[in-house]
């Protein structure tokens, strides 16, 4: 817990999945969450859902964009202090015929995203002498997995960057982190399992034992509301100390 009441938290992709369930979470918590999201309506939609909140429409991998939506957010609510880039997509293919512009689509969003939002929360950060960014990467940020390389490779970059990030402002009052979730109950998930069955030449419950379960101990689906929790622990005042981790919320793995 903190301290602090109603900070106000930015969580990018938050219009469904992960996301809204760490805005959720959140809001639980007595924030005020700024929902960064492609999709304006549904982002609307989202934060009427959710109550403490308001929709942005916002591409991650846009930096004017980033730079408009964070400058009237503090001019809305006069600080920023969590910010938790979960915004991500997921393309299925081999390397050898994986399409150059999906390629290019998965690293805009998932880790030029990452950088652009933290690169403009960050000067917000160090004048207030205080912050939180966690960064959503994935298991496979280092564990690698068949016809996602694009999603692999983006995901190992964001554990990178948090790393380079924690180190420049570990002396700023600020801490970034990551996550790295397993398998979770997500429409990503679900939307995945028909591909990699196609893929495999399998059925869709021998590809989510495969590719899904197959090296996960516990053997399940993880809840949102697992990841979630842990967001809301790193950026708590408990967790002051810790930067530049990646934690596993994996289920084993």
């Amino acid at each position: 817990m903190t301290n602090q009441k109603e900070r106000t938290v930015i969580v990018t992709g938050a219009a469904q999945g992960i996301g809204y369930a760490i805005a959720e979470s959140f809001i639980q918590n007595g924030d005020f969450v700024a929902i960064f999201d492609l999709n304006m309506e549904a982002a609307e939609n989202a934060a009427a859902k959710l109550g403490n909140a308001k929709g942005y429409s916002v591409n991650v991998a846009d930096e004017e964009q980033v730079k408009k939506a964070i400058n009237d957010l503090v001019s809305e609510r006069g600080s920023l202090d969590v910010v938790v880039n979960n915004a991500g997509l997921q393309f299925i293919s081999p390397v050898e015929d994986f399409p150059l512009e999906k390629w290019n689509q998965l690293l805009a969003v998932i880790l030029t995203g990452t950088f652009l939002i933290t690169k403009h929360a960050l000067p917000v950060m160090k004048k207030q002498k205080k912050g939180r960014i966690i960064n959503i990467s994935s298991a496979h940020g280092r564990i690698p997995d068949a016809y996602k390389s694009a999603y692999v490779a983006a995901k190992f970059g964001v554990v990178g960057f948090t790393q380079t990030a924690a180190l420049e402002t570990a002396k700023e009052g600020i801490t970034v982190n990551a996550i790295m979730p397993g398998p979770v109950r997500t429409k990503l998930i679900e939307k995945q399992l028909p591909e990699l069955a196609e893929q495999d030449g399998t059925t869709v419950e021998e590809a989510l034992n495969h590719h899904i379960l197959g090296k996960q101990w516990m053997k399940r689906l993880l809840e949102p509301s697992e990841i979630g929790a842990t967001v809301v622990f790193l950026a708590s005042d408990g967790a002051a100390a810790i930067t530049g981790e990646s934690i596993g919320v994996t289920g084993g793995m």
